[in-house]
């Protein structure tokens, strides 16, 4: 593996588009046509048309920078405070930490390195500070995840989320590793095959269900009974499945509040509260825009975060974070009406970002900067560290 210079052109990332306005999208397309590479042209199209939704024809844009090259720039400030290289697989950003959000406007060059399944490594890295493993897919335990693995074992700079750490974030795996830590809840999550339901379901009902593998709510259920399981199976095609107790985390007015908490060296960071009247809580659905009262509470959840939630629940962080072993990875939690501290998911890939309108989210941006701050401080001082060591 060799370290090399590379010159490459800075492409527009997905967190400048999600701030850009429409009518600018167009010349960025424009201006992408005449990149003196195609595979930088091929890579910003997927940008853009990941940025506007258009998911399938933007991963075929993807697939097809990569038979050019594997190495993209996707930010690049004039005077970069560190060079941070994020180690990735083809997929949107469910497959890879998107970390475009953190190293936007936040003083980070980030370099995207992209190793392709059943093809071979390239053996050329373009030079950085300091690594992480962006690949998220913790789940997928015997194939990128091991080749990572041997990667990690020889790797040139220092790397951040270790590739075995990650395999702790699976929904099973995270309930065995913290089911007795006092005041954390954790629902108890089985995986089951296809074949084994619907006779052998294996948690009273009600019960949550999603097939392994899915992401923000996708294929996500709860079940009442046998009969809503085998309507469930009938629509749903795959070969296994994990399935959970379902705890009622709703407060007293009737509304459920979901929050995103990312730990940095396993310090929690607030990152935002969803405030929802169903069980299903996303942030992009919970009307969180249309509602003042909500934003209201979510502006005084997360100024008082580190004084109150953080607080009163710093064991549980603490048990998470020595269980994880993980430089950086991002939680949804609740409060239980009894105050125990409920972990729905830990993952690396988690959405982070500031890009909510400051107009009608004024109180953000402060709040996530500081978020963005220690990522950047946590790059800086593992650089520093390797350089001292080698001294």
């Amino acid at each position: 593996m060799t370290l090399i210079d590379a010159n490459v052109t800075g492409l527009v990332s997905s967190a400048a588009l999600a701030i850009m306005p429409v009518s600018a999208i167009p010349e960025t397309l424009s201006k992408a046509s005449s990149y003196p590479d195609c595979a930088d042209t091929f890579m910003q199209h997927y940008y853009v048309f990941d940025s506007v939704g258009n998911d399938a024809f933007a991963l075929e844009m993807q697939l097809k920078a990569l038979v050019h090259r594997r190495h993209f720039l996707a930010e690049s400030p004039a005077n970069p405070t560190v060079r941070l290289l994020a180690l990735m697989a083809p997929g949107g950003r469910m497959v890879n930490t998107p970390l475009e959000f953190i190293a936007h406007g936040n003083h980070i060059r980030l370099d995207q390195w992209f190793v392709v399944p059943g093809e071979p490594v390239p053996a050329d890295v373009p030079d950085h500070d300091i690594a992480i493993l962006a690949y998220s897919d913790a789940e997928d335990a015997q194939s990128l995840l091991l080749l990572f693995e041997g990667l990690a074992s020889d790797w040139p700079r220092p790397l951040l989320n270790h590739p075995a750490k990650i395999q702790r974030c699976t929904r099973d795996a995270l309930y065995q590793a913290l089911a007795d830590v006092p005041g954390l809840v954790v629902p108890r999550t089985v995986r089951v095959s296809r074949e084994d339901l619907p006779a052998a379901f294996p948690l009273p009902f009600p019960a949550i269900i999603r097939p392994v593998g899915t992401h923000a709510g996708a294929g996500l259920e709860k079940l009442s009974d046998l009969a809503e399981l085998e309507a469930y199976l009938a629509i749903h095609p795959e070969v296994a499945f994990f399935v959970s107790e379902y705890f009622d985390y709703r407060g007293d007015d009737g509304h459920f509040r979901k929050l995103r908490v990312a730990l940095i060296e396993g310090v929690p960071y607030v990152c935002h509260v969803a405030i929802g009247d169903d069980w299903v809580v996303h942030y992009q659905t919970a009307g969180m825009d249309q509602s003042e009262w909500k934003r209201n509470e979510e502006e005084q959840v997360m100024s008082s975060f580190d004084d109150s939630f953080a607080c009163r629940h710093k064991d549980a962080f603490a048990a998470i974070a020595v269980c994880l072993d993980l430089d950086y990875v991002v939680l949804d939690c609740a409060e239980l009406p009894d105050g125990r501290f409920l972990l729905f998911e830990a993952d690396t890939g988690g959405w982070v970002h500031a890009t909510d309108s400051p107009d009608v989210f004024p109180y953000k941006c402060p709040i996530m900067q500081k978020l963005f701050t220690a990522f950047r401080d946590m790059l800086v001082s593992r650089s520093v560290q390797s350089v001292e060591a080698l001294a």
